[in-house]
């Protein structure tokens, strides 16, 4: 059984981009909104490249979020939002978002 995580509704990403609170590290954004689940969005904008590149940004986020996903103690909607690089990496993502739930006492 798998626990769908994702943020799909746009309903659901026009409250957390309206109402949430934001978080900045090096290379993500974070914008977090108090829910009654844990999802989380992704949203790359064609500014990081053609379709192929920005999925593949989607899929290290994706997973770097489903790393964290057991040391949550609340429940919010999540939208990340990766800045502009040359370069992608899982371990640059994880380290980021370790920083930004740390910093916003999350886990």
């Amino acid at each position: 059984m798998t626990f769908d995580y994702r943020l799909k509704k746009e309903k659901d990403f026009n409250l957390v981009f309206n109402k949430g609170k934001r978080l900045y590290s090096s290379c993500l954004t974070v914008i977090y909104f108090p829910s009654k689940e844990i999802k989380a969005g992704f949203a790359v904008s064609k500014k990081h490249g053609s379709s192929v590149k920005r999925n593949r940004i989607k899929r290290l986020l994706r997973e770097s979020f489903r790393s964290f996903l057991p040391e949550f103690g609340q429940n919010f909607f999540f939208v990340f939002i990766p800045k502009v690089n040359n370069e992608y990496t899982l371990d640059e993502f994880k380290k980021n978002m370790g920083y930004l739930f740390k910093k916003g006492g999350f886990i």
